[in-house]
């Protein structure tokens, strides 16, 4: 059982590090910085747990691959990405799948974007709040908001709160 302790005092130790990181992937939290950006090690880290991610070098947190991967396992990690990455269609689209929260991170471009926005709504309703102002006008994307989560109804815009299908659809 290795601790946050036990790998701190390795910090440099590849071997010993690798051996942590396959029992709990957080631990790369205890590596040193050169480690931290080892691309190899940081890939095993994200694939057994996105929220790794964390903890990887900055440059690393801009490489796609690394994104890519993480993203697939915990979707939020999309947070720690490079401002380049948080643009990047397909790597936020599939974020949106597993955590719809992320449109909060992604770029204004894909704010406005239909199919990230529409595959965020799927996961997370409310989300629809940080979609651009003619997503939140769409009513198909309200629609799937909506059955999502019935709050999702006070972020569409005014005009289509009108619509009695959205209406009876929230409640109201």
């Amino acid at each position: 059982m290795y601790t946050l302790d036990d790998v701190k005092e390795h910090a440099s130790d590849r071997e010993y590090v690798e051996k942590a990181i396959e029992e709990d992937a957080l631990l790369l939290d205890g590596a040193s910085d050169e480690l931290k950006d080892d691309k190899e090690l940081v890939m095993k880290a994200v694939s057994k747990d996105g929220g790794a991610l964390e903890f990887a070098s900055d440059r690393l947190k801009a490489d796609r691959e690394i994104l890519m991967q993480a993203v697939e396992k915990k979707g939020w990690v999309l947070c720690y990405a490079s401002e380049k990455l948080k643009g990047d269609k397909e790597l936020v689209q599939k974020a949106a799948k597993t955590d719809g929260q992320v449109l909060y991170y992604a770029s204004q471009k894909l704010r406005d974007d239909y199919d990230v926005v529409m595959e965020a709504v799927k996961s997370k309703g409310i989300i629809v709040k940080y979609a651009s102002k003619r997503l939140r006008s769409d009513k198909t994307i309200a629609i799937e908001a909506i059955k999502q989560d019935k709050r999702a109804y006070d972020f569409i815009v005014p005009e289509l709160r009108e619509d009695p299908e959205l209406k009876e659809l929230a409640g109201k």
